[in-house]
This record gives C-alpha cells, structure tokens and sequence, in this order.
C-alpha cells in the first residue's frame, strides 16, 4: 500500500483514520453539527428579540457517510493518473533550425541541421525566377573585394578602350582570353591600361643659368632666357596673326561699340497713297459697319471664337503691336527682323508701309496723341521718330543704351516730349524739338522695363527688374511712391484699364496682379488673375472696353481670357505655334482681339 502511494500522483485514504490516526466519533459528530445548527439560528439580526426555537431532531442517517467503517471489513485503495500525456521536449526539437538564405554559420552544424527540408507551404505561383535566391531587384551579387584603385583603373580603360580585365580571373594568370569587351583592341595594346598608355609630360623648359646673386651684373635671376629661345625682331605669321586677335579682343572689350545708325528707308505697299479726295490711308474709313470716331465704349463685351484674318510679313517673331489712336483702323508693329510695318485693320488688310532703319532688333513702338508720328526703341541704342504717313525718319536719340521701352507724354501741350526706359537703370527724358536730354529719372536698381502714364497724366508708373513699381510726378526726378514686396516678381509689361482706375501688371511667377491707379497705389488682393505660364516672357496685358473681360497671351502661344469679376479663366485659344507675347482688344469692337507671337504671325480673332 505504502508503494502504490508514493508512485501514484492521487491517493485517497480510508474514512476510518484521519491524518493522526485517531478515530472519529459519533457523539463528537453529532455535537459538531448542533452547534452549527445553534450557530445559524443566532446569527440571524433580524430575530434577535424572538425567542430562540428548540433544535429539531437529527436524523442518523444524513450523516451515515461520515461514520467510521465498520471493524473487521477492510477497503482497497484506487489509484487514479489525471494527468494528460504530453510530449517531451528532446522528442519534438530535432535540431536546430538554419535560414535557407543565410551565407554564415556562427557554429558547426550537424549534417541533418544543414539540409533539413524547409517548412511550409509552396507558393504555386512563384515563379523560377522568383524563387531563386537574391539580395536585388536583378538578381543575386556575391560580395567580392576589389580595390578602389584597380576598379577605377578598369572602369576608365573599358569607357575609354572598350576593354577591360575580366574580375574572375586570377590577375596572376593574365592571358589574351582574360579579357571582356573588344579582344582585339586588347591584344592590339597589350592589355595596357588607360593609365600606362597616357601621353607623357613633355619635359621642362630649362632656362639659362644666370650667374650668383652676388654679381649684380652677370646675375639674371627669373628674367634668364630659355636654351631653346630664338631672338627674333620681327614675329613670324602665325603669331602675327594670334597677336591681332587678342588686341582686337582687348579694343571690344574697353568700350561699347558704336554703331552708326542704320540707313532709313521706307516702302509703301498699296498703289496709291491718296484717294481721289487727297486722303491718306491715316483718314479712318466710314463704310465699315462701325462708328471709329465714337468715344464711347461699346455697351456688352463678348468673347471672340474664331480666327478672322492673319497677317503675314515679319520674318521673325513680332515684338510689340500698337493700334492707331482714337480710330485704331491701323496696327503698328515691331519685330526682332528690324522692320516695323504698318497695317489696315479693316478692308483688305493690307500691308501699307514698311519703315527700315534699326540694325538689329525693335523692342517698342508708340503713337503720338494724334498718330502722325511714332517713336521706336530698338537693340542698336537707337530710338528713331518717324513720320507715319510718309516714312521718312525725322530724328534719332541715343545715349549709348540699350532702350527697352518708350511713350510720349500724352498731354497735348507736352506732345514734344518723351520719356524712355533704358537698360542703364534710368529712364531718360528727352524733347523732340532739341534732340536733347532734358530729365533723368534715376532710382531703379535694374533696367526699366515700362512706362505708364495715370492720374490724367500727371503722374507715370514705372516697373524694372528689380522687382518694384515706383510712381513719378512729372519732371520730378525723385519716386514719390515706392513699392516692393518680399514676395513681389519682376512686372515686365503693365496696361492701365479703360476708365483708367486700374494697373494690370502681368507678373514672372505666373499672376497677373491688379494695383489701383490713384492716390494708394495698392494691390487689389482680390483680383488676382492666375491659370497661364508666363515665366521669363513680358507678355503684353489688354482690358476689353467694358471693363468686362481681361486678356493676355502666354508662353505657350494661348490666348487667356479671364473675368474682370470673378477673375475666373473663361476662355483659352491656341493662337500662335511660339510665344503669345501680345494681346489687343480692339476700342471700338464688341469681341475683336488681335495677337502676336514669336512665330512672326499677326492674328485677328472675333
């Protein structure tokens, strides 16, 4: 029994003992179980006051099973094992697991460990390809050690050779087929490399030997002549030749070249310069369909859809167009071929007259009040003053810089006077009368790129490539008005609105922004004009004569129509193939639009 006990993990012992030994007792039992009885009657609070009931009888045989058994009948002990059957731990870990893509084994495997079978699933999908092994996208590159040295070495032989040591072979064992790329060049060099086949350093000039410091006369010192040294009086040809050159290069570069001004000519187009009542095409036609000499606006605006007419003449691209004052039946325009023409808006739409004089190409032209003269400013330092209805050039201004934009004061008393913005950071004022410069207005910090005349010409608004607008009082050589902004870009082309309230100003980083023409001069932050690319181009801003529509051209030859309210992009055309570099909404006309680009074209859309 004492065995059984000690391998079983459960045992149960016999009623009759308890753990001492001793015996249990009937009586002892039976008084154990009143007083619990006597114990549950008592604890009760809520009968305290009552009085306390008799015991009830026990019956003997609710505690049979707790009496001893009986002696002389003795009972055999059960064993019972509950515990599960579980696997040992050394039966179930056979080894250590290795990584299939490990190339580095801390520790001596065992044979099983090293090629046990992998666990898991096959992806049925997988590829061969993506099932090999490799460490990048093309595949698997076993590390290998190479110097830095012999890499570079073979890298610069292959480019420049087309042949390089094959990095397999032992370099001890070099042999012709120990090389990739063109054997043949190979074998041709003898497998040299870029480095051992480079020109050689020519050896040093040596100088004479001139003697010790201490006899000054013997001494030459630096200024000895070299051994191979030829004294010569005269150079030969060649270096003749290269000594012409560098003093040629050397006269260009101490002063600006001046060029004589270009010869001017002019050719008229059209057959007849007069009509049968002695009237020049500068008379504005009356059997148009259209009032030209109205001053009133048209009453609704619309948006031009197709294209009506181009006109074709310039070489190159077209610069700037101007349309003839008050009746704009006429369109000047300068282009970078050096020509200016001059063309009918109405009718056939001829060519009228071309005007020849500038030897490279014209920025700016501008009208005078009455549209009998113009002025134009080109790249040979020149701006010339024409005559618009016969040709002739009537006087040329320069002060040997290049302009880059020009306007006539448009008060009728100061018609002899015009102001020009030069590429010397000034704007310069000259009079007609004199051929001389009168004012010079010289704040700016870069080249002045435009001139606007506002506050019924008693002012005018200036923007440069210093990235700020500054207004003048007339004749006033000093900005009484200054603006820039951290944030502001270079405005290079600037067009006051029809009621002459607003400056729309087409700026570099791609906005057209609205500034108000009177007193303040402050930005209107609502009208903001976005959704075309105009970087690095001065593409010319139009109002329509409503004030309903707002248009520009952009880099990429569309014409961009916007909203004056809303400042919502309406409309977009491909006009030109190159830059749209100008856009002009016709004075008198509901939805006429005329264009110019860089590809030498001059478009009518309505």
């Amino acid at each position: 029994m004492s065995t059984s006990m000690s391998t079983s993990p459960w045992c149960f012992f016999s009623p009759s003992q308890d753990l001492s030994g001793k015996t249990f007792t009937t009586s002892k039992m039976a008084a154990s179980v009143g007083s619990l009885v006597s114990y549950d009657a008592n604890s009760d609070s809520d009968n305290e006051t009552e009085s306390i009931p008799e015991p009830e009888k026990v019956d003997p045989d609710a505690f049979s099973h707790l009496q001893p058994l009986k002696s002389g009948k003795t009972t055999s002990l059960v064993v019972l094992n509950s515990a599960p059957e579980v696997a040992v731990k050394e039966d179930v870990m056979t080894g250590t697991h290795l990584d299939p893509s490990l190339k580095e084994v801390n520790y001596n495997p065992s044979y099983e460990t090293m090629f046990a079978p992998e666990f898991g699933p096959v992806n049925p999908f997988r590829t061969q390809q993506m099932a090999a092994p490799r460490n990048m996208l093309s595949g698997y590159a076993e590390p290998a050690h190479l110097n830095d040295f012999m890499f570079e070495q073979q890298r610069r032989t292959f480019s420049t050779y087309g042949y390089a040591l094959d990095p397999s072979v032992d370099t001890s064992l070099v042999s012709a087929s120990s090389y990739i790329g063109a054997v043949e060049e190979a074998e041709k060099n003898k497998g040299q490399t870029v480095f051992e086949t480079g020109p050689k350093k020519s050896e040093k000039r040596k100088k004479i030997k001139g003697g010790e410091a201490a006899d000054l006369e013997a001494f030459l010192g630096p200024w000895a002549k070299y051994q191979d040294e030829k004294d010569g009086a005269k150079p030969s040809e060649e270096e003749q030749k290269e000594l012409d050159e560098i003093l040629a290069k050397r006269q260009k570069k101490g002063r600006n070249e001046e060029e004589a001004p270009g010869e001017e000519k002019t050719i008229l187009h059209v057959k007849e310069m007069y009509d049968y009542q002695g009237r020049s095409y500068l008379h504005a036609p009356q059997d148009v369909g259209i009032n030209l000499r109205s001053a009133d606006a048209p009453d609704k605006c619309y948006l031009p859809k197709k294209q009506l007419h181009v006109w074709t003449g310039h070489t190159k691209g077209v610069s700037a167009i101007r349309l003839f004052p008050a009746s704009a039946h006429l369109l000047l325009s300068c282009s970078m071929d050096c020509k200016i023409k001059l063309w009918e808006v109405y009718g056939d739409r001829r060519c009228v007259r071309t005007f020849i004089g500038h030897s490279k190409a014209v920025r700016d032209v501008c009208f005078n009040n009455v549209g009998t003269q113009f002025l134009s400013a080109a790249y040979d330092r020149y701006l010339k003053l024409w005559d618009t209805e016969t040709g002739q050039c009537i006087s040329r201004f320069t002060n040997r810089k290049v302009p880059y934009c020009v306007k006539f004061n448009p008060d009728e008393d100061k018609q002899n006077l015009f102001v020009a913005g030069m590429s010397d950071k000034k704007i310069v004022q000259w009079d007609v009368r004199t051929g001389e410069v009168v004012q010079e207005y010289d704040r700016h910090l870069g080249a002045v790129n435009t001139i606007t005349f506002v506050d019924e010409n008693r002012r005018f608004v200036s923007t440069s490539d210093d990235k700020s607008l500054r207004v003048w009082e007339w004749d006033i050589p000093v900005d009484f008005k200054y603006i820039a902004e951290p944030s502001m870009h270079s405005m290079p082309a600037v067009t006051l609105s029809p009621n002459g309230k607003w400056l729309a100003c087409q700026s570099m980083d791609n906005q057209i922004l609205i500034f108000g023409a009177q007193n303040r001069f402050r930005l209107n932050k609502k009208k903001i004009f976005k959704g075309h690319m105009v970087a690095g181009y001065a593409c010319q801003v139009d109002f329509s004569p409503d004030m309903s529509y707002v248009v520009s051209g952009d880099a990429d030859g569309k014409l961009n129509i916007w909203d004056w309210k809303t400042t919502k992009l309406y409309h977009r055309i491909k006009a030109h193939d190159k830059v749209c570099i100008s856009a002009l909404w016709h004075p008198h006309e509901t939805s006429k639009v005329i264009t110019c680009g860089w590809d030498g074209q001059i478009k009518l859309w309505d």
